[in-house]
């Protein structure tokens, strides 16, 4: 499908068209699939949601009563959200389940944030705060640690996403990657 093709479903989607928005899920679920793959393996391995369940939550999220995207990188940039902020619910919901017993306190390294082995875990709480302070002092940047991180797009991809160049975009994911460190190390919780 061409980008021409998803450009069209996701207006007609946008138009309240829902034939049109399963149209689109059907033609993107590829993709979908692939980051949220790319998020879960940043998940520790004893994490209970799958990359399937994470799309079709997504896809709840993403309905059309939701949709009104400009564009395929806008739609993009919605489904990383929204898979970022189902994490984030998962793991506060896991994170009340045991609130009393012990966990185990997993730093976000360097390593952790250039798409780490599966086994490799970072607290999604935490990294959520730290984004959220980012978002506030630059969207760019938040939305570009958004499509790294939980889209697991490349530097080339995500500057395509986010329509600067590759360039911009690595020194912004160097500085991003910094500053989400320091914020996350300084995290008393």
């Amino acid at each position: 499908m061409t980008r021409g093709d998803v450009t069209r479903l996701l207006e007609a989607a946008g138009a309240g068209d829902r034939s049109a928005f399963d149209s689109l899920y059907r033609s993107v679920y590829d993709e979908l699939h692939r980051m949220a793959r790319a998020s879960m393996q940043r998940e520790s391995a004893s994490h209970t949601l799958q990359p399937t369940a994470l799309v079709h939550e997504a896809y709840l999220r993403l309905a059309p009563a939701n949709s009104n995207w400009d564009d395929r990188r806008h739609f993009f940039g919605a489904a990383a959200e929204a898979m970022r902020r189902i994490l984030v619910d998962h793991a506060r919901r896991r994170l009340a389940d045991k609130r009393g017993a012990d966990f185990e306190r997993v730093t976000l390294t360097d390593a952790a944030l250039d798409l780490p082995a599966p086994q490799t875990g970072v607290d999604v709480l935490q990294l959520d705060r730290a984004l959220a302070q980012l978002r506030d002092e630059s969207p760019r940047l938040a939305d570009l640690v958004k499509l790294r991180f939980f889209a697991g797009l490349s530097i080339a991809d995500a500057a395509r996403a986010l329509q600067i160049s590759p360039a911009t975009a690595k020194r912004d994911w160097t500085f991003a990657r910094a500053w989400l460190q320091q914020r996350i190390a300084s995290d008393p919780t």
